[in-house]
């Protein structure tokens, strides 16, 4: 996905840029992207009694047929469909609410989306672009000088900035248009994950969630925080396990995550955990074990662990089991074994959570 973003150029206007960007929220194998449903979402679920069909005196429900052996592509059908119309409603009024915006101040919609997002883009420093070719140049064609790509680089490293800008700015446009969605999502089917690995939270908590992520990943990193978010907005009532699913376009991601579970043995996964989300310019072997000397771990043992490779077999055993429930990128969370993929917003997570902690 990285390498595929440098050897292309974008030079689409800052307005249809903003339109694709409402969309990018996960590290993923293939392009595609998913929304965060924002609004006032009215969500209605199907009924898991409906009887489908009926044959010989017997019935097939709904719920049947969504737990049958295919069942989850049904849903997968049915997620596509609807992330698609909010696309396609988000863009609509977005557009409309620009255009409006730009009317008022005598602009063209283009020169006020300069205004608004690229005038606030704070373009990366020479180090930065430097370091970040060094970290990305195994993926690129032999011969590939940082000078032949800068341009590219920057455009990908504001990219992510303007992403956050386009967000934030149609959030406001919403809210101050009344802004209501009334299509209805579909019901997430629950999935069987095992909730193994290490966890914060209390073991009896009402509602778990199993994150499947990757430490090279920088959607993984933004929703740390938001991870962060959920904890101290559900104290003593969330358990948060996490587990490993290293992309394999990341390659400083597997040895990452052995290293985290190194660091478990010395009861500092959490911190660990924080440091290498802070530092994905850092994830060489040496790097992972100045890490652990940072946070005051044993040295030798945390060396020994990491040279080792002990824990490999734990991430491949971590990684087959995202792949089982659907996981195709990261970060991938799974709340009461409902599903919610990328680096969504709180108010994402606060919707199953809330709808779980009343249930149960």
């Amino acid at each position: 996905m990285l390498t595929n973003t440098l050897r292309s150029r974008f030079d689409r206007g800052t307005l249809a840029l903003a339109v694709t960007l409402l969309v990018a929220c996960a590290c993923d194998k293939g392009a595609k992207t998913g929304g965060a449903a924002t609004g006032n979402t009215v969500v209605v679920a199907d009924d898991p009694k409906t009887v489908v069909a009926k044959y010989n005196g017997k019935s097939i429900t709904l719920g049947e047929l969504e737990n049958a052996p295919g069942g989850e592509k049904l849903f997968e059908m049915e997620e596509q469909r609807y992330q698609t119309r909010r696309q396609v409603i988000d863009q609509l009024i977005f557009k409309e609410l620009v255009g409006a915006k730009a009317k008022e101040k005598g602009l063209t919609e283009e020169q006020w989306m300069q205004q608004e997002i690229d005038a606030k883009v704070k373009p990366p420093s020479d180090p930065e672009i430097a370091d970040f070719f060094e970290k990305n140049k195994e993926g690129m064609p032999p011969g590939t000088t940082l000078e032949m790509v800068k341009p590219r680089i920057i455009d990908y490293m504001t990219r992510d900035q303007k992403g956050t800008l386009v967000r934030a700015l149609f959030d406001d446009l919403k809210k101050q248009a009344g802004v209501e969605i009334l299509i209805a999502a579909p019901k997430k089917p629950k999935k069987e994950v095992e909730a193994k690995g290490p966890s914060r939270g209390p073991e009896g908590a009402k509602v778990t969630i199993v994150e499947f992520s990757d430490f090279q990943c920088p959607f993984c990193s933004k929703a740390h925080d938001t991870v962060e978010e959920v904890m101290n907005a559900y104290p003593g009532k969330v358990r948060l396990v996490f587990r490993h699913f290293p992309l394999d376009f990341h390659q400083q991601a597997p040895k990452a995550a052995e290293a985290s579970l190194c660091a478990n043995e010395q009861g500092k996964f959490w911190e660990y955990h924080d440091v290498l989300f802070k530092n994905q310019s850092k994830l060489q072997v040496e790097d992972l074990k100045g890490h652990a000397q940072g946070l005051g771990l044993d040295a030798a043992k945390f060396g020994e662990c990491l040279d080792s490779g002990k824990h490999a077999a734990t991430v491949k055993t971590d990684t087959e089991a995202g792949h089982k429930v659907g996981v195709n990128g990261t970060p991938a969370f799974f709340i009461n074994g409902q599903m919610l993929s990328g680096a969504q917003p709180l108010e994402e997570f606060k919707k199953i959570i809330d709808a779980e902690l009343a249930t149960n």
